[in-house]
């Protein structure tokens, strides 16, 4: 009833799902062959759904380098979760991974289910990843060993400062964003992008799943992941973990709310990076990730339930998003939306409101001064949502077009 309670109040949902779950089955259906790409097609899948969505935008040589690129940060990122593997074990791996990729034999089993299985059979990446051209090999190669050096650093290190918190966030997301734009120069359809929008375009997107995953992160067997840096949680609680008792609730949404608006100050450079982007393909593949982040950050800001489960854009809203972007018209549309929808719920009494609004304010300035906003239709959330009776009804009689199709078509026996 939760899915269909979700479509019954949003009822604009139903076409951007239904497209999204066409697109889904289409997504399956493009699994190659061989037995090393199917793997890797669905094991991408398997660990990410809506990337697997996402990267189908892209043509087919592009998108097997991008694949086997996520793939393998993937595995890596698995060996850096697992909090079972002693560090005197995981630091070398993580140290050496830019050369396991070039070996076929290679595999290490740690983390658990379909990452158990991707770590077990990681030959199958290698295999893939060896058959890609050289320009792809050396920019998953540099980024592989930039960021396994990082993130072995971090093993040893905790996030104490914003400057940690920003270094830590470049290891593990803004070279990915580095080395998707050197995939994208290497296919020759973009120009390189400057290293700093890179780096932003990965940051916006590492500090919300930061901040959406704090419950998750903090209640990790055995041992707590904490990636929210001590110089903001520090002045609201003697401890991260104090963050999630009831208790403590007032001063958790104000550590929130610093750390949302620590995030926002990466808007402008994604739009920058956005706005540069000459093919459609790879700019949808850029743009619907970073709309779902200024949407998780909007849902996010200023609500308590970041403590007591998931937050996160409801599966409708996500459809829209993936349906709708096309142009940076809409890119610009959906951060104006998002932004004013963050902006309603800044209390002026939050001791971080005034750069709160200063940065949603610079970006809708931006989006303002695009000339773009009256091109796109809106995301503008409402609170309350309203009921639609008319296409409530229709959603019924599309139900039943659909379930008499199907009835038509079964076999007698």
């Amino acid at each position: 009833m939760g899915t269909l309670g979700a479509i019954l109040k949003h009822p604009v949902d139903i076409y951007p799902l239904l497209k999204l779950r066409m697109a889904a089955k289409h997504a399956e259906k493009q699994i190659p062959p061989e037995p090393h790409w199917a793997f890797c097609y669905s094991m991408l899948h398997r660990v990410s759904r809506s990337f697997a969505l996402v990267i189908q935008q892209l043509g087919t040589e592009l998108r097997n380098a991008v694949c086997i690129f996520y793939l393998v940060l993937r595995a890596l990122d698995t060996v850096e979760d697992d909090t079972s593997i002693p560090t005197d074990v995981k630091v070398p791996i993580l140290l050496a991974f830019h050369r396991h990729i070039y070996d076929r034999d290679w595999h290490f089993s740690c983390g658990t289910k379909d990452y158990k299985v991707l770590m077990d059979q990681f030959h199958n990446v290698s295999t893939a990843f060896l058959e890609l051209g050289e320009g792809y090999q050396e920019a998953i190669e540099d980024i592989t060993k930039k960021m396994g050096a990082g993130m072995a650093k971090f093993i040893l290190k905790e996030v104490e400062s914003i400057d940690d918190y920003d270094e830590y966030c470049h290891y593990v997301a803004g070279l990915v964003g580095l080395g998707l734009s050197k995939l994208f120069h290497a296919s020759g359809l973009e120009d390189l992008a400057p290293d700093s929008l890179s780096n932003s375009m990965g940051l916006f997107l590492q500090k919300t799943n930061i901040i959406r995953d704090y419950l998750e992160d903090i209640n990790e067997i055995p041992k707590s992941r904490m990636f929210w840096p001590r110089e903001i949680w520090s002045k609201y609680v003697n401890k991260l973990e104090d963050l999630k008792y009831e208790e403590n609730s007032v001063k958790a949404v104000q550590c929130l709310n610093d750390m949302v608006t620590n995030a926002l100050i990466h808007m402008d450079d994604t739009l920058k990076y956005l706005s540069e982007l000459r093919d459609p393909a790879i700019f949808r593949f850029c743009a619907i990730p970073q709309i779902m982040a200024i949407g998780t950050l909007a849902m996010c800001y200023n609500n308590v339930d970041v403590f007591r489960g998931v937050v996160k854009m409801r599966r409708g809203l996500t459809a829209q998003v993936i349906h709708q972007t096309k142009t940076m018209a809409d890119v610009y549309g959906a951060f104006f939306d998002f932004s004013c929808m963050l902006k309603s719920k800044v209390d002026n009494s939050d001791p971080n409101a005034v750069k709160t609004l200063s940065r949603l304010e610079a970006a809708q300035k931006s989006c303002r001064e695009s000339g773009a906003l009256n091109k796109r239709k809106s995301y503008m959330i409402r609170n309350e949502p309203r009921y639609i009776p008319v296409l409530i009804v229709l959603f019924f009689i599309l139900l039943s077009i659909i379930f008499a199709h199907l009835s038509a078509n079964r076999p007698s026996y």
